[in-house]
């Protein structure tokens, strides 16, 4: 039985996420929490957040054992830019791109 959890617009860059993302793959959900729990990154308090709520989701269904999930798949998707720009030398100015993320986590039954 497959529980999903989505979030969206996260104002990371979903290369950041990724990185972080690949670390949890394929892993038994308490140790996923684990690891995420003491890694600095904001994509990993992010993906925590998510890994929780995905656990939550699990609990409200009576027939699935939580111990028994694992991460199936994590997707980072790019979201929109949001396009700025930043004041430089003798009146110009350059463009930055905030990069913004939407992150899908699928668990399953191992």
């Amino acid at each position: 039985m497959e529980i999903t959890a989505k979030t969206r617009m996260i104002h990371v860059s979903p290369r950041k996420v990724r990185i972080v993302a690949d670390l949890i793959r394929k892993k038994n959900v308490n140790e996923a929490s684990g690891l995420l729990t003491y890694m600095p990154q904001k994509g990993a308090f992010i993906l925590k957040k998510l890994l929780d709520s995905a656990i939550a989701n699990a609990r409200q269904k009576k027939y699935v054992d939580v111990d028994n999930l694992y991460v199936k798949t994590v997707m980072v998707d790019g979201g929109p830019v949001l396009k700025r720009f930043m004041p430089r030398a003798m009146g110009r100015a350059t463009k930055i791109r905030k990069r913004l993320s939407h992150i899908t986590l699928i668990l399953d039954e191992a």
